[in-house]
This record gives C-alpha cells, structure tokens and sequence, in this order.
C-alpha cells in the first residue's frame, strides 16, 4: 500500500511544500493533502509525477513506515530564526538517516557509542573529561569524523536543499547522530561536529534548546578543539 508518511518524508526532505508540490505536478491541493493524511491515494500517473518532482524512486513510496526524530530531542541552532521548511528538512533528513543506519548495522559491526554523561560538568571541564576519556590528552585532532565514527557516533550530511541549517545533533534511544552540513567550510563543519558533540554529551536528558545551552556548547567545542593548556 501507498506510505503516507513516507511522502510527508520525501516532501519535507526536498524543501517542498504542498502548495508548491500541487504547483510543480498539476495536482489539487486538497489531494495533496489528502495523500499525506491516507484519505485516499494518489493515482499510478499522479504518483510517478510526484517521485519525478522530489526525485524518489516510485518504489520507495510503498516500503514501510519510518521512525521519525521528535523535534523536542534535536538540538537545532537559532531555532527562532529558522523556517519551519528548514526545520522540517532537518528531521525529514533523520528519518531518512535512521534507516539507512539500521541497514548499515544488519550488514556490519559499527563501534560501540562511547560518550559519557556530562551533563553535571561545565562545558570547559567536560571537554577535557572527554579527551582524557577518550586518551587524547591534549594533541590536536587530525579529523572530527573520523574520531566521532571511531567512537560510536553516527555521522550523516545534511540535505543539499537546507543550505540554512549549520548541523544538528540527537540520541535515538541508546544511539548518537549528528548531522553536518556539507556546504559549509571545512573550518566551520569542524567547529560544528565539535559543537554537536558537546550538546550530546552535556544534554543527553535535557531537551537542548535555548542560548545557554548554545552557550555550552560552543564552550565545549572551543575547548574541546583548542584546550587551555596547550594554547
């Protein structure tokens, strides 16, 4: 059968929003709508003119429900500027994570998720907690992805189309992600991989929003990239 939520998925995921996606296929609005809410469902022809428009294969329409992040567990920065668009690419871009990762892990071994709980720490000490945890004392760190992969940390790309997210992070039950923006610099992604890192050992129970708790986190992310005593 037809997988609504899977065309919510798929819409959100390319930056579309229904009126746009009735525009750009020739469908009614209220069909659109209709779709996504399992009132009925959209014709052979309709559909394949839906899957050309967000570029998904017609196939992947009928697979099975997907797990989709809450937006109370994802730590987003400038939450109160961003578009409900870019924020709903964001999660749609989780969902689809989520089960490209249960594939990967049916098929391979990933490590083991090894991040501490930190949150009764200040930012600075957690980030110094963390690098003698994980044996790093204070020499620098050749490549962010690679240390958070090596350490459990399930690392994706964000969406080419959510150019204005800079990344985002969150557990799924006993599993971390963080989401980096591609488009950005090298510079900024190693900030930024740093500063998810920092939410997701400091405000693993809490819901992360709000200044301070991007206060903290750069704080982390500035120690955890450049401590104290090797400066």
């Amino acid at each position: 059968m037809f997988n609504s939520s899977r065309f919510e998925v798929a819409r959100k995921y390319r930056c579309v929003n229904k009126s746009e996606l009735a525009e750009k296929t020739g469908v009614d609005l209220r069909s659109i709508t209709a779709y996504e809410r399992e009132e009925y469902e959209p014709s052979p022809n309709t559909l394949a003119s839906i899957a050309e428009v967000l570029n998904f294969p017609i196939e992947w329409f009928f697979l099975g429900d997907l797990h989709q992040p809450s937006e109370k567990t994802v730590s987003f920065r400038s939450q109160a500027r961003m578009s409900a668009k870019n924020r709903d690419a964001a999660l749609a871009t989780g969902a689809l994570a989520f089960e490209l990762n249960d594939f990967i892990e049916t098929h391979y071994c990933l490590p083991t998720p090894d991040l501490p709980d930190l949150r009764e720490e200040n930012a600075e000490d957690a980030a110094l907690i963390l690098r003698q945890h994980w044996g790093l004392g204070e020499r620098p760190i050749k490549n962010m992805v690679h240390l958070l992969e090596s350490k459990g940390v399930r690392v994706f790309s964000m969406a080419q189309e959510n150019v204005e997210v800079d990344a985002f992070s969150l557990w799924r039950e006993t599993k971390p992600f963080t989401f980096l923006n591609t488009l950005k610099s090298s510079e900024r992604s190693r900030f930024d991989a740093a500063h998810e890192l920092g939410h997701l050992v400091l405000h693993r129970h809490d819901e992360p929003r709000g200044k301070e708790a991007e206060h903290q986190a750069n704080r982390f992310a500035s120690a955890f990239l450049m401590p104290r005593g090797g400066i």
